[in-house]
């Protein structure tokens, strides 16, 4: 066969547009904590903590960020409530308009709060984004790691909270909003560290000798049943994990009706070399027929919660009885295919 022409055999074998090859292997980014992804009308929007500033990524493949468009889409304004440690933004469609949920600060961590912004333009790589303010509940408590969601055609937020003024313990909360940047309402606790595996790190201070912790909650729904997938114990640690929280009831402010799993399920892997595990998101497959998760880890053990964290993705299945399998978190030596198109 002419050389020429198995060239192009394996370019055509190995790629799917864009320069966008059928498999890979994770990490997908050298760096990047909290990884979240919106698929949007053929596309991928992906962003992740940057700390400074807000900043967007467009890609036909998550695997493939070699020619992905990015761009820094906000820089907060200086001294202001919300100009410092901009943590996990999420981008999220609703009702057509594009909305950035973040968490931020003025320098100092007591201060920080959840803020939203707004862009109307179908594409949010053109229009304006416009400050919308901070999303507060009642009472208007440290906030951080806001997701949004819709259950039964009404909008609801869930984070990550203390439930005074003083660092000790993380909790979820879930309140109903009334707006994309407006809560309505209470908020509701409906998950505190319990168990020993979400109690781990003590930050060796006088005054907080100890954070138990639960963040990074998500929503995760799959054939009518219901999910929060939260991070817990201290992202300074390996045994950062991911809990879970089903829904049981219908109500879903009422605390009464989520169950919480016993143990993790989605831990370290000493054996593939993962560390730390955790703040996660969902996305489905561009055919929508798979469900990925989309998390951080560490390589190396005792890289704690700095820029050694890489984005990373795998595919996850379901339980008979409906409940997420996500297996061990995968070595950088497996190859995986790309989601199905």
């Amino acid at each position: 066969m002419c050389k020429h022409v198995q060239v192009l055999i394996i370019f055509l074998t190995c790629s799917l547009g864009y320069g966008q090859t059928s498999t890979f292997t994770n990490p997908i980014l050298p760096s990047g904590a909290d990884p979240f992804s919106t698929y949007y009308k053929g596309f991928y929007y992906y962003t992740h903590t940057v700390g400074d500033r807000l900043v967007l990524w467009k890609t036909k493949n998550l695997a493939d960020f070699t020619q992905a468009e990015k761009k820094t889409i906000w820089i907060p304004p200086k001294n202001t409530m919300y100009s410092h440690s901009i943590w996990a933004p999420e981008f999220h469609v609703i009702d057509d308009k594009w909305y950035v949920y973040f968490a931020a600060d003025d320098g100092d961590n007591l201060n920080h709060r959840m803020y939203v912004l707004e862009n109307i333009s179908e594409d949010p790589f053109s229009g304006e984004w416009q400050f919308k303010g901070k999303v507060a509940a009642n009472p208007d408590r440290w906030a951080i790691d806001g997701n949004v969601f819709r259950y039964k055609n009404e909008l609801f937020m869930i984070w990550s909270g203390w439930e005074g003024y003083k660092n000790g313990q993380q909790n979820i909360y879930i309140a109903k909003m009334k707006s994309p940047w407006e809560i309505e309402g209470n908020r509701v606790l409906i998950s505190e560290p319990d168990y020993v595996w979400e109690k781990q790190g003590d930050l060796n201070d006088e005054d907080n000798p100890h954070v138990n912790v639960n963040e990074g909650p998500q929503y995760l729904e799959h054939d009518g049943n219901i999910f929060i997938i939260y991070s817990a114990s201290g992202c300074w640690t390996d045994f950062y994990s991911l809990g879970l929280l089903r829904l049981k009831g219908e109500d879903i402010l009422n605390p009464a009706n989520w169950e919480k799993h016993s143990k993790p399920i989605f831990t370290k892997s000493q054996e593939n070399s993962v560390y730390g595990p955790g703040h996660n998101s969902f996305f489905k497959s561009p055919d929508g027929k798979e469900d990925w998760i989309l998390y951080h880890a560490n390589s190396k053990p005792g890289q704690g919660c700095g820029s050694k964290r890489s984005p990373r993705m795998q595919k996850i299945s379901w339980s008979k009885d409906g409940v997420p399998i996500f297996g061990d978190p995968v070595s950088e030596d497996t190859t995986l295919e790309i989601p199905s198109n």
